[in-house]
């Protein structure tokens, strides 16, 4: 099964993006902080993440530089989450590593799209 690492720290939007991924057969890990997400990093590697640029402590565009700079982590795709609909941002998130940019409030086919696009077909087990 696919796992997407959601890092979003607005109780809504967690519940939202969870809900869309899980509609999408998707299992879903929530955390709330860039310190969370790299602590579940440890112990598991997701098929994606999905990143709220504003965050407590550490900014999504920071952590995203961090994981994109670590071997470990660096193969993962990421998708910058923002609710700032800027193109400042989108080249932010890309200059930094991310694969994709979602504008907050989620559309599902956004989401869809973008997903399959990152996602490599899911494997039997």
């Amino acid at each position: 099964m696919t796992t997407v690492l959601v890092v979003e720290d607005g109780i809504t939007d967690g519940q939202i993006i969870s809900r869309y991924l899980q509609a999408m057969a998707i299992e879903v890990i929530l955390v709330e902080s860039s310190e969370a997400a790299s602590n579940h990093l440890i112990h598991q590697a997701p098929d994606l993440i999905i990143l709220d640029v504003i965050l407590p402590g550490q900014s999504g565009f920071e952590l995203c530089y961090q994981l994109k700079n670590q071997a470990r982590t660096r193969n993962i795709p990421v998708v910058i989450c923002s609710s700032k609909h800027t193109a400042a941002d989108q080249l932010l998130g890309n200059m930094l590593g991310a694969d994709g940019y979602l504008a907050k409030p989620i559309e599902i086919l956004e989401l869809q799209n973008l997903l399959g696009n990152l996602l490599t077909p899911t494997k039997s087990h």
